[in-house]
């Protein structure tokens, strides 16, 4: 998920990728990697609802090309120093249908009945009284970092257990977690071991655009380097197609760079844009607590769609990039829609999914180009 509260983001620069625009000027690569186009993910972020769902809404995202979904049940901390880590790893039946172990289950073989892979991505929601997010987990004492990896590992292995019975694809290990990977490297090289011991798909992490995926230091053990891609592509509120391609050239070109040290493939995890004029300048930000008429002032499907057609353009087609899971998308969202609408007739939905906007059709339209 984006980060909500970073404030400071460092720029990266220079070179020019590939890409279907006629004014661009093909570039060239020194990749190690060169991932053909048809295997690369064509993701979303699957939001675990609380109502089961059934094969209509994944007949839905199968006819967009979608080839990928990544699922995220929840593990619960209180305090950003607090060892102890909860979840329905712990509580089985409690919380929503889709984030339990039965509805992770089912998601999986409806997609793949439609040829579709899972990624399980479990996430840490830290509540934490002072503003702190889960990059900043950091425990004070050595009695509490061993209980708290001793917590998060029960957490993880439980889905890592569950992946290998549901036979998903794609296991991802940690989001966002920052503080812990550059403190404890040996215990992040510990839980990788236990995790293959009972886990026989590809592993990956998910590391922060900003401040963590140059530090994180255990990539050689894992198949992916996972990014979370919330990069600032332009400083505009109507910003242009060619400006936003050379904005991502800069960003490709650094993660390229990163991917040939490691000689591994990026993923990204996450990535995703509001429907807002201010989607490209602070993709990482949430809508949430914004009235309806700020709502209305703030919303643009037109530069929600130009930034997707930037990003598969460029992205999509680097060769070192795996492939993208767009954030996000939800099942039922007509009836979503429809409970907001009865709260206030003047709702506007300028949230991260592309779904009923102008994006649907721009990702549907290059994910099946891309099958």
């Amino acid at each position: 998920m984006p980060k909500k509260s970073l404030l400071i983001i460092s720029a990266l620069v220079i070179v020019a990728i590939g890409a279907y625009l006629s004014s661009s000027k093909p570039a060239e690569f020194t990749s190690y990697i060169n991932i053909p186009i048809a295997e690369k993910h064509r993701g979303v972020c699957w939001v675990g609802g609380p109502q089961q769902i059934d094969s209509i809404e994944i007949n839905r995202i199968a006819s967009l090309g979608v080839n990928w979904i990544s699922q995220t049940p929840f593990g619960w901390q209180s305090g950003h120093d607090n060892p102890s880590i909860s979840g329905m790893h712990q509580t089985g039946e409690r919380g929503w249908w889709g984030e339990r172990d039965e509805g992770l289950i089912t998601t999986t073989e409806l997609a793949r009945a439609k040829g579709i892979k899972t990624i399980l991505k479990p996430h840490i929601w830290l509540r934490d009284e002072g503003g702190k997010w889960r990059g900043e987990i950091a425990m004070k004492t050595e009695e509490d970092w061993q209980k708290w990896f001793s917590d998060y590992e029960q957490f993880i292995l439980h889905y890592a257990k569950l992946a290998e019975a549901a036979k998903m694809e794609m296991l991802c290990i940690g989001t966002e977690l920052h503080q812990t990977c550059v403190q404890r490297e040996a215990d992040w090289r510990a839980l990788i071991k236990k995790t293959r011991a009972v886990y026989s798909g590809q592993l990956t992490y998910a590391a922060n655009f900003a401040d963590e995926y140059e530090e994180v230091s255990f990539w050689d053990e894992l198949d992916f380097i996972g990014i979370q891609a919330y990069f600032p592509i332009t400083d505009s509120h109507e910003p242009k197609i060619e400006d936003i391609n050379k904005s991502w050239d800069n960003h490709l070109s650094t993660l390229e760079k990163f991917s040939n040290k490691y000689k591994k493939p990026v993923l990204f995890t996450e990535i995703g844009y509001k429907s807002t004029k201010n989607a490209g300048i602070t993709p990482w930000e949430w809508p949430q607590h914004v009235n309806m008429q700020e709502r209305k002032a703030l919303y643009s499907e037109e530069n929600q769609a130009v930034l997707y057609e930037s990003m598969m353009q460029k992205v999509m087609t680097a060769p070192f990039i795996a492939g993208i899971h767009i954030w996000k998308w939800f099942p039922k969202y007509e009836e979503r829609q429809a409970r907001a609408r009865e709260r206030n007739e003047n709702y506007i939905d300028i949230d991260f999914t592309p779904q009923g906007k102008t994006a649907e059709e721009v990702m549907g339209k290059w994910f099946r180009k891309f099958q």
